[in-house]
């Protein structure tokens, strides 16, 4: 009888340019020019190889929605930069963000197959909607679109994105000098899709790469976004601030996608972590007060105040949050960080400028501040009873937070068994547990 293998933990490191806390490009080992320079990226990727995690991941906007007079944002499109990432590594996973509001499904599909080629099958795509102004007015709107619309855009957006990966059988592609046959056309499909948003023909105009196809990623507390999510997510990015909420996520959304019959283990679901980390928690807390009385309180309001859609007079430094907060934008705005950050809030019983503080000046991400051996601790328990099944790391400042993460933190992992010490494939649907997906016209033969 053959012996179950243990389950694994599973470990991102979330690449926010100088660091997740918005001040870290101010300390003295920080580079101010890190968030356009490809060089910073490729050593953060390499330290990550090292440590054995499982991908890169970066976050991407279509407008400037930070405060740009204090802090860097996210600016390099992330296909193209992971592809120097890719080639700078050989089995970290390389995932990046794309909205479905405002791309179209062809463009999509092919950026990042070409990523997946390119990579050798450690590409991953973030799925989201956008929800902000600044955004819209971009693409020619005056107005952000509708919740449910654009949550049924992005619905019919990735299923046609997943049919034009698979409109190649795996052995179209032939290759044939001898006979002179280059593909077998009878193994290349068109998708002729006709929906409400979309109508593209195909099929897509490259092979599928030596992981079937990129793995899909997802990110959303809203009803909306868990259905997206329990449809079309392999693994799932969440906010939860605290373990209750996201072992009732975690245990929710699996449900869901098990009643679709997608099976218990289709979804991975990583938690977002900012870690602090000092050889003693008092060298650790330290860290985090001199990090968030460098970010000047007027950007941390106003911070705040977009997370949770009120007007920046509406927060008191030294009073509660407001008692009669609702969802942003009438429902219209990012619901996942308006509830964790309000969550977290209402637990702690904070004043807004303990809130700031216990966030590290961050919007919304669960902050963990001590030793190596107490993060280790944490996230064990939480992986062990099932509130997530790894972590997308955001370290207080990059690279320095990550190299302390990957010397601290990642042999303790190692040492209790439940993180890899080498890789056993190539690709990121290896890293992760994921079944190799059949194409298209495969399923359909074998139904």
């Amino acid at each position: 009888m053959t012996a179950t293998r243990p389950r694994q933990l599973h470990l991102n490191i979330n690449a926010l340019h100088s660091g997740f806390v918005p001040s870290a490009w101010r300390l003295p080992e920080s580079a101010p020019d890190a968030f356009i320079d490809v060089h910073h990226y490729v050593r953060l990727a390499r330290i990550a190889e090292a440590g054995k995690l499982d991908a890169i991941f970066l976050a991407d906007n279509a407008a400037i929605v930070d405060q740009i007079d204090f802090r860097p944002i996210t600016a390099l499109e992330p296909t193209v930069l992971l592809t120097a990432v890719a080639a700078a590594t050989t089995h970290l996973g390389v995932v990046g963000t794309a909205s479905t509001s405002y791309n179209e499904p062809y463009n999509i599909a092919r950026r990042f197959a070409s990523l997946d080629l390119v990579s050798g099958g450690r590409a991953g795509w973030n799925v989201v909607t956008t929800a902000d102004l600044p955004s819209a007015r971009n693409f020619g709107l005056e107005a952000v679109p509708d919740h449910a619309q654009r949550y049924r855009r992005a619905d019919e957006f990735t299923q046609l994105v997943k049919d034009l990966w698979d409109s190649w059988e795996d052995d179209a592609f032939v290759g044939d000098k001898a006979a002179g046959r280059f593909v077998d056309l009878a193994k290349v499909h068109p998708v002729r899709h006709r929906g409400e948003f979309f109508s593209v023909q195909g099929p897509l105009n490259l092979p599928r790469s030596p992981q079937g196809r990129p793995v899909l990623v997802q990110a959303g507390a809203s009803a909306d976004g868990r259905e997206l999510a329990a449809r079309h997510a392999e693994a799932v990015f969440s906010a939860s601030q605290s373990f209750e909420e996201s072992l009732d996520y975690a245990r929710g959304l699996k449900q869901r996608a098990e009643a679709l019959g997608r099976g218990p283990d289709a979804v991975k679901v990583l938690a977002g972590l900012t870690t602090i980390i000092g050889s003693t928690e008092a060298e650790a807390r330290r860290r985090r007060d001199q990090l968030v009385d460098l970010i000047p309180w007027n950007y941390s309001l106003t911070r705040l105040a977009g997370t949770l859609g009120v007007p920046v007079d509406r927060l008191k430094l030294d009073e509660r949050l407001p008692e009669d907060l609702a969802l942003p934008g009438g429902g219209n705005g990012n619901h996942t960080f308006f509830h964790a950050t309000l969550a977290h809030a209402r637990r702690g019983q904070f004043t807004v400028r303990q809130l700031i503080r216990e966030l590290a000046g961050g919007g919304g991400h669960r902050v963990i501040v001590g030793t190596p051996e107490q993060i280790a601790d944490d996230i064990e328990r939480w992986f062990k009873a099932g509130a997530a099944d790894g972590f997308n790391l955001m370290p207080d400042q990059l690279p320095g937070g990550l190299q302390d993460f990957v010397d601290g933190v990642v042999p303790i992992l190692q040492r209790r068994g439940i993180f890899r010490t080498a890789y056993e494939g190539r690709t990121l649907r290896e890293h992760l547990g994921l079944a190799r997906p059949a194409g298209r016209e495969a399923t359909r033969r074998a139904a």
